[in-house]
């Protein structure tokens, strides 16, 4: 019987160990935000091709973080911190949870700072963001949370090399014409990509403003989760 026991745990040795090394659960998107995420999937196939090719670039310097296990630093960048470089950080880390991609980390940051503007605000919450106030400065700090078991990400407006943004090692995604001009070279980037946007505040005050808001807020949601998309993990 002694014999049979010791056999039984030899057998299982091998499924404790996979059962071991199986990458952790992944989050719990909240679910008007998840419902979101797969109507915009849809929408990978219209991204022009020319447009594909530069984000492939984001794409390509995530996966030669994630082979070489470390950490995917990504900075999102343009004139104000107000609009287009907040849907950029908040829709990334969105997405390295959606696909289950390890160790990213998002920021945001502008060539200098004013305030994230409430109108992005109302589209992201919009789209199903969980998003709290925290402070009623000039410049507010907001708690943006797209799952209930996820570390909020702390959104406020600031310039792009603020001491809270990376330093060094990250790749630095240019999200307006104007910053890519006034940065062609981004002081510790090392990889740099220009994927400019149209910016809804042209929109502001009139009939088409939310309409704007939200569309900007799904182009960037749709591009930036076609960059993870590609992004493949190999299962231990």
């Amino acid at each position: 019987m002694k014999l049979l026991n010791l056999v039984v745990c030899l057998l299982l040795l091998p499924c404790a160990s996979i059962l071991a090394d199986e990458p952790s659960k992944k989050v719990a998107i909240n679910p008007t935000l998840l419902t979101y995420i797969n109507k915009v999937k849809s929408d990978f196939s219209r991204i022009p091709k020319d447009r594909k090719e530069e984000l492939d670039k984001i794409a390509l310097f995530i996966q030669n973080k994630v082979n070489s296990a470390e950490p995917v630093q990504l900075a999102y960048i343009c004139t104000h911190n107000s609009r287009r470089s907040h849907f950029g950080q908040i829709w990334a880390a969105t997405a390295a949870a959606y696909y289950d991609i390890p160790k990213v980390k998002t920021f945001s940051g502008g060539t200098e700072s004013s305030a994230f503007n409430e109108r992005a605000v109302a589209a992201c919450t919009r789209a199903g963001f969980e998003i709290t106030k925290t402070s009623e400065d000039k410049n507010p700090l907001y708690e943006v949370r797209y799952a209930a078991d996820a570390e909020s990400l702390k959104a406020f407006s600031k310039k792009y090399d603020d001491p809270s943004n990376p330093q060094n090692d990250f790749c630095a995604i240019m999200t307006c014409s104007q910053a890519d001009k006034a940065c062609p070279v981004v002081k510790g980037a090392s990889s740099r990509v220009a994927v400019p946007y149209d910016d809804p505040k042209e929109f502001d005050g009139k009939a088409q403003e939310t309409a704007k808001y939200d569309e900007r807020c799904r182009q960037i949601a749709t591009e930036t989760l076609y960059v993870f998309s590609k992004v493949k993990v190999k299962v231990q």
